[in-house]
């Protein structure tokens, strides 16, 4: 068969069973081209001379109160049993402290919602900022 010579006994229906590797170059060599243009853009930074300071990690952690409502309504602060009035003066004790603790309000499912709200407005009046509620995890 010579070049360039068309033979139409050649000519069949068959699938062609090759890969034209023509445009997954193409693509490639676009990518490149992409890749070599961004990354030197991408690293491109402004030089700045931080100061240096010299000083220590906080290590102080603050301390932990721990406050629990039962089933019936009576608090316990620090599993010390109180009063709503004692309650009231432990907590304003514990807010006029120049680092303040971290309020733990642990209410048993039980507890009317009205005892833990009451532990919560009483926290609030005595100034208290870091309050959390303790629950046991989902199995």
């Amino acid at each position: 068969m010579a070049f360039g010579l068309h033979d139409p006994a050649a000519d069949t229906d068959e699938v062609m069973n090759e890969i034209n590797m023509t445009p997954l170059v193409d693509v490639m060599l676009v990518l490149l081209i992409i890749f070599i243009i961004t990354v030197p853009v991408m690293k491109h930074a402004m030089a700045v001379d931080l100061p240096v300071a010299s000083s220590q990690p906080l290590q102080d952690k603050p301390q932990v109160v721990q406050l629990s409502v039962d089933a019936q309504g009576h608090f316990y602060l620090n599993q010390q049993a109180l009063d709503a009035t004692q309650l009231g003066l432990a907590l304003q004790t514990e807010g006029a402290k120049a680092t303040q603790p971290e309020l733990h309000i642990r209410g048993d499912k039980a507890a009317p919602y009205e005892y833990v709200a009451q532990a919560m407005a009483l926290a609030k009046q005595a100034g208290l900022r870091k309050l959390s509620f303790v629950t046991e995890p989902a199995l």
